[in-house]
């Protein structure tokens, strides 16, 4: 069973307790390793020039005045490229890097109560936004592949905690086309491709699994998504990355409920499925004792 976390928000606590964060990375064996990037699709100072006269507000036909700056502004080829030799070529890790969606992306600009507003109003619009982001997320990631990556990981938050956030009609109209450009690129190339969206996604699932997506995190049960029904229907189509849900179990001091909650993941999926992960980032009130019990047990059940 691949074991890993996502633990972005304590480096730094983990870095005093451990002397570096790739101690604990090497101390638990971790499979997989997640890259970060970070983003400048758009010059930073005209987009904040935007934002400012519009008054906060960008609407998507604003957003189409500005030029889409080349992926290589996104793009640190050294550092890149110094991960993978550390991860991959020197710890057999499987390197996925973080990739943008569309509809969460596109609120970091838009307010996502307005992006779900203009769904509705200025749909034309978002179809050429979201036609060009998607042709932006392809070449970024295939410049990712060139460098060596092995997995293309897209990040786009669909989900509440009850269902999506907006109609399955409106998913497979206004989404679905936008992931599909990327994804068949990426397949092409021979990439893996992993989805990260919150909540509650389940009535995407047929067309995540369409989209070709290998993993899908976190697949979060405290949602209301329901593992049994993944065991029975969709463990032939992906994977699970998550498990260890931060909402509800890791972080709570509560560890006769951490532990049996690990041993219920570890006997449920013995015969594969899972990538044993956290459900997002270890939140700030994780005790680092709390974090090395959860691994220490892990990696006793899975390792040992």
């Amino acid at each position: 069973m691949p074991v890993y976390g996502w633990l972005n928000n304590l480096h730094e606590r983990i870095a005093e307790a451990f002397g570096l964060v790739h101690a604990f990375e090497d101390r638990y064996e971790f499979d997989l390793v997640h890259l970060f990037t970070g983003f400048q699709e758009y010059d930073p100072v005209a987009l904040e020039n935007l934002k400012e006269a519009s008054g906060g507000k960008v609407e998507p036909a604003a957003l189409l005045e500005l030029e889409l700056q080349d992926v290589s502004e996104s793009i640190d080829s050294d550092v890149v490229s110094a991960f993978i030799d550390h991860h991959k070529t020197q710890r057999s890790r499987l390197v996925y890097v973080q990739t943008p969606g569309i509809f969460e992306f596109l609120s970091r600009h838009f307010g996502i109560e307005n992006h779900l507003m203009y769904l509705v109003l200025n749909e034309d619009a978002l179809h050429e936004v979201y036609r060009r982001q998607a042709k932006w997320n392809q070449q970024f990631a295939m410049a990712c592949l060139d460098l060596g990556v092995d997995m293309i990981h897209v990040s786009d938050d669909w989900g509440s905690q009850a269902s999506l956030m907006f109609s399955p009609d409106t998913w497979r109209r206004m989404i679905y086309p936008y992931h599909k450009s990327t994804c068949d690129a990426v397949k092409a190339r021979g990439g893996l491709l992993s989805l990260h969206s919150d909540g509650n996604v389940s009535q995407a699932l047929d067309g995540i699994v369409e989209l070709g997506y290998d993993v899908v995190h976190p697949y979060q049960e405290s949602a209301g998504m329901d593992f049994a029904l993944y065991l029975k229907k969709y463990r032939n189509s992906f994977s699970i990355m998550g498990g260890l849900d931060v909402q509800t179990t890791l972080g709570f001091g509560r560890y006769d409920e951490l532990k049996a909650e690990i041993e219920r993941l570890v006997a449920m999926f013995r015969d594969g499925g899972l990538i044993l992960c956290t459900s997002h980032m270890v939140q700030e009130h994780c005790s680092i004792d709390e974090l090395v019990f959860a691994y220490d047990l892990i990696y006793k059940l899975v390792r040992e």
